[in-house]
């Protein structure tokens, strides 16, 4: 179903008119589309049109019927008083007047199309409920085995081994042929796609960036007609990467969305993209996003590397590792409680220092914006390597440390920052995977993780840390979903 609209004929185009104003020049487009058995938008009883000219709603018998209008920034905020939706545009003027609806562009003629559809969202209102949790963010920690399954359905056929990206397919080719990749992102996605850095230019041998969206502008960075930029954004809507899209569009780059609502900005905006199938995410602290973004952009990787027969048996090797995926994330949140009983030794603790290297540093940077969202403690992530110039100034026995020590090529570099730490009377976290007898309970309090392909181990590794977020704010009495200053969508500069 479609509706049509004509644009609003202004005397001076950069001064806007009031709405009653503007209405007295729009006109009724017929639309075929609209017949009055749908129970919608019918044609116009003229008996109901003032000087506005609008349509007006009607019943199955060509009756005026009572209508509602809910205006949201996100259709989670609807579900539960309708299911029909209409997205504006950028410079749409809506005007609602005595039941009817019209819709104007701010400007008379910028090529914009003439059609809003009216849409049926897929959202169930199930979705947004808390059910048996106590909050969102503790509702969508635990969902994480079931949201990393449905970015993956439909694409990861491991009988096969292949990977379908559909709204990459028309694209992968000159992605390909790139000169490279940019990253581009803000927050939790900007640690998503520095965790998938590796990966990229294992298998994809491109050049790859990691950008801020605001720092990116900033700088004014240069791009080329022969780049690929990948904006990522759970709401498809942050401003300062929206921003940085129309920079890169207007210099030729191909674009490539990856975000979590359909219908967003970015997802319009782009040349393509790819939907992380994660759900609805309510709390402020972004967490099942994190995750699906993970693993999206490693199916994008795989994708790129499809045509290497070099990379075949490591392609099979990560493909392997992701369908085990769910059921290693299922096991790590059995240690809930565990963890909370550990969350009661920070009580009164003011700062806390969180230590990863390679890939695992994007990992302890993600924990440490979740320890400080929501439980307003101070903390910081550390490059290991980085411990001896100037950070190992801080340690003692008082300092609450937490090390993620899972084995990788780097496990032995990673070692020798743990050993600097027990030297210095620090007894630190580790999380570290199963029997790992080079941490000893005397010295240090564990957290076992299964272990998994080494480019996947921060998709486990981040589970315990979003776990102890999470009850660092609940001990503190904070409130988890909505901590205060902060949106969940940042819409603003």
């Amino acid at each position: 179903m479609k509706v049509d609209f004509v644009d609003v004929e202004y005397s001076d185009e950069n001064a806007a008119l009031p709405a009653e104003a503007a209405s007295q020049n729009v006109a009724i487009k017929k639309n075929d589309l609209l017949a009055p058995d749908t129970g919608l938008l019918g044609a116009a009883d003229k008996s109901l049109l003032h000087r506005s000219q609008s349509r007006a709603f009607m019943t199955d018998d060509g009756m005026p019927m009572p209508t509602e209008f809910f205006l949201s920034s996100d259709p989670s905020a609807i579900v539960e008083h309708t299911k029909k939706v209409m997205y504006l545009e950028d410079d749409d003027i809506a005007h609602i007047h005595e039941g009817s609806l019209n819709i104007h562009r701010l400007k008379k003629a910028d090529g914009s199309s003439n059609v809003r559809t009216i849409q049926t969202l897929e959202l169930e209102l199930q979705e947004i409920m808390k059910g048996k949790f106590d909050h969102f963010m503790q509702k969508e920690i635990f969902e994480q085995p079931e949201s990393v399954v449905n970015t993956m359905r439909g694409r990861l056929d491991i009988a096969n081994k292949t990977v379908t990206l559909g709204g990459l397919r028309s694209y992968i080719s000159t992605i390909r042929r790139c000169r490279r990749i940019i990253f581009i992102a803000c927050g939790t996605s900007y640690h998503s796609c520095m965790a998938v850095r590796g990966v990229f230019e294992e298998l994809a041998e491109i050049p790859i960036a990691v950008e801020l969206a605001s720092d990116f502008l900033d700088r004014q960075a240069p791009v080329f007609r022969d780049d690929t930029c990948v904006f990522v954004s759970q709401s498809g809507e942050t401003a300062d990467s929206l921003m940085a899209l129309r920079y890169c569009l207007e210099r030729g780059a191909l674009t490539v969305g990856i975000v979590n609502v359909v219908g967003s900005s970015i997802s319009l905006l782009t040349h393509c993209g790819v939907h992380i199938n994660a759900g609805p995410e309510i709390g402020v602290a972004s967490t099942k996003a994190y995750t699906s973004q993970f693993i999206a952009m490693v199916m994008f990787a795989l994708s790129l590397s499809e045509d290497r027969a070099s990379k075949k048996a490591r392609r099979e090797e990560i493909m392997e590792g992701l369908s085990n995926v769910s059921a290693q994330i299922k096991s790590i949140l059995e240690l809930d409680s565990s963890i909370k009983k550990l969350c009661e030794n920070f009580k009164n603790q003011k700062s806390l220092l969180l230590l990863g290297r390679g890939s695992q540093f994007s990992t302890a940077l993600e924990g440490a914006l979740k320890i400080k969202e929501i439980s307003y403690l101070h903390c910081e992530a550390v490059m290991s390597g980085e411990l001896k110039h100037g950070v190992l100034a801080l340690v003692d026995e008082n300092l609450p440390i937490i090390m993620i020590l899972t084995r990788d090529d780097l496990f032995k570099k990673s070692l020798n920052a743990y050993q600097q730490v027990i030297a210095r009377g620090g007894k630190p976290i580790v999380i570290c995977n199963p029997s790992d007898e080079e941490f000893k309970s005397s010295e240090a309090e564990k957290i076992e993780i299964p272990k998994t392909v080494d480019v996947l181990q921060g998709l486990l590794n981040v589970i315990p840390l979003q776990l102890i977020a999470y009850w660092l704010a609940v001990l503190e009495g904070l409130n988890v979903d909505f901590p205060r200053n902060l949106a969940k969508s940042v819409t603003v500069e």
